[in-house]
């Protein structure tokens, strides 16, 4: 886009480019999402930029009326696998806020100021700016949604003092944490912290909610309720400590409703991404649709279903573990092999909360255990010990930031890893969007159903939403 162009998109107000790009206008001193509904500036007042960070380096502050740092992420992320992609996606899960800029470069083989480069040259901020940005809505986020201290929830957005949190809000949003906060109620101790998951619409969430409904594992997921009005509900492992999410089906225009909660808070952001990731919440369903209608087998289908969504995963350790467990077997039968899985080597939660009572095993654990209570063939229980070891020893990488198509070199090597295995992967746990399953029994289910000779190559970048397709072909052919 240019800058014509997107001014375009600001006076329809667009909201398919929320995310994508920022408005700053001069007059007012504030940057907008494109579909903010105040009045449009003149064109001579307005400025773009790339991301929330930027527009801030320039001295603007947010807009308290559309609220532009809720938007989702841009979906420029999930299709791209270079550095600047890879960074972002590990911004958001929260590396720099952990590990610091040396830490991120490192796990990107660069050194902080060719990153720092790259970065700036893209998005007009560097990985402090864009981290910085990142704390400051969650800050606004504890604040809002929480009773907590002013100074304890500082610490826990990540801010190394106070000082540094209250100018960092000032310069956000104009206001101070406790003019953030405002007058709203303090909510009920041990309620959670209840958040807006921003999408892009349509979004097809009855799909999304029956997809991880038939492969929830007893223990550690599990969702309730009627469809329109379901919820999903996991365990998390989350870097500081364990925690309990919850989305729900029905939201808004352009959000699913969630509460989490968190043993400790810092983990908030990281928690909140991997959710986004699990949910496909980052998305540009227009584009997949536009791509995916080109091609006549899929159009029908892409028409019907403008809103689907690919899936991916809260724990790459833990999706790589289901799956090897659902090599060649049904998706029932991967459920039953996972939840026996659970039982056996999962770590309790400290309490049990309804139905939810343990945490998926970590890397280091299943690559130590016999596996036989899975009743699976030595050579099955052989490749996952052999998957969960290179997970947890680094010689594969399921990171938000790992490189994908080096990821998947790493797992074909591994003893008992096929082309299946690997792609499943890196389509879920890498959420890389353009994965065709070659050989999945549901997609030739479903190419058959249709009829005609697909053209793979016409579906990229957006392979994996028409794999989704063809299982959904396969499944509506057995139902009928």
């Amino acid at each position: 886009m240019d800058d014509e162009s997107r001014y375009e998109a600001v006076r329809s107000r667009d909201a398919r480019f929320d995310g994508v790009f920022f408005t700053a206008v001069r007059t007012t001193g504030i940057y907008c999402r494109p579909s903010c509904p105040a009045v449009t500036p003149k064109r001579r007042n307005v400025t773009f930029h790339p991301s929330a960070a930027a527009a801030q380096a320039a001295g603007y502050r947010a807009c308290r009326r559309c609220r532009p740092d809720t938007v989702p992420g841009s979906p420029e992320w999930n299709v791209r696998a270079d550095a600047v992609g890879r960074a972002m996606r590990m911004i958001a899960d929260g590396v720099v806020d952990r590990e610091g800029v040396g830490g991120l470069a490192g796990r990107l083989g660069y050194s902080a100021r060719q990153l720092q480069r790259q970065l700036t040259g893209e998005l007009g901020a560097g990985p402090i700016a864009l981290a910085r940005a990142q704390r400051a809505h969650t800050a606004r986020t504890l604040l809002q949604t929480t009773g907590l201290p002013v100074t304890e929830i500082a610490f826990a957005a990540g801010f190394a003092s106070v000082r540094q949190f209250n100018d960092t809000l000032r310069a956000v949003y104009g206001t101070t944490p406790t003019g953030l906060r405002g007058g709203s109620s303090t909510p009920s101790e041990g309620d959670g912290v209840h958040l807006r998951l921003a999408h892009r619409v349509p979004y097809d969430a009855a799909g999304v909610f029956d997809f991880l409904g038939r492969r929830a594992v007893p223990g550690v997921e599990e969702v309730t309720g009627e469809p329109g009005e379901r919820r999903y509900r996991r365990t998390l492992a989350l870097p500081h400590a364990q925690a309990v999410a919850e989305v729900g089906e029905r939201g808004g225009a352009g959000w699913l409703p969630c509460r989490l909660h968190l043993a400790d808070l810092r983990d908030l952001t990281t928690a909140v991404q991997r959710l986004r990731r699990l949910f496909d919440l980052d998305a540009d369903p227009w584009a997949v649709t536009d791509r995916l209608s080109g091609d006549p087998l899929l159009r029908p289908y892409a028409a019907a279903r403008p809103g689907l969504r690919s899936p991916g995963a809260a724990d790459g350790a833990e999706l790589a573990a289901r799956a090897v467990l659902g090599q060649q077997v049904t998706v029932r039968a991967a459920r039953t092999l996972t939840a026996r899985l659970v039982a056996a080597y999962g770590k309790p939660l400290s309490a049990a909360d309804g139905t939810l009572t343990r945490l998926f095993p970590d890397a280091a654990t299943l690559a130590e255990a016999d596996l036989v209570e899975l009743g699976m063939p030595a050579a099955r229980r052989a490749a996952l010990r052999t998957v969960m070891t290179a997970v947890a020893d680094g010689s594969v990488r399921l990171d938000p930031g790992a490189d994908r198509e080096e990821t998947r070199r790493a797992l074909l090597a591994l003893r008992g890893v096929g082309p299946w295995t690997a792609s499943y992967i890196r389509m879920r746990a890498l959420g890389d969007p353009d994965v065709f399953l070659t050989g999945d029994a549901g997609v030739r289910h479903g190419l058959a159903r249709l009829g005609g000779t697909p053209d793979p190559a016409a579906w990229r970048p957006w392979s994996s939403y028409a794999v989704h397709h063809l299982w959904s072909v396969a499944a509506s052919a057995v139902d009928g």
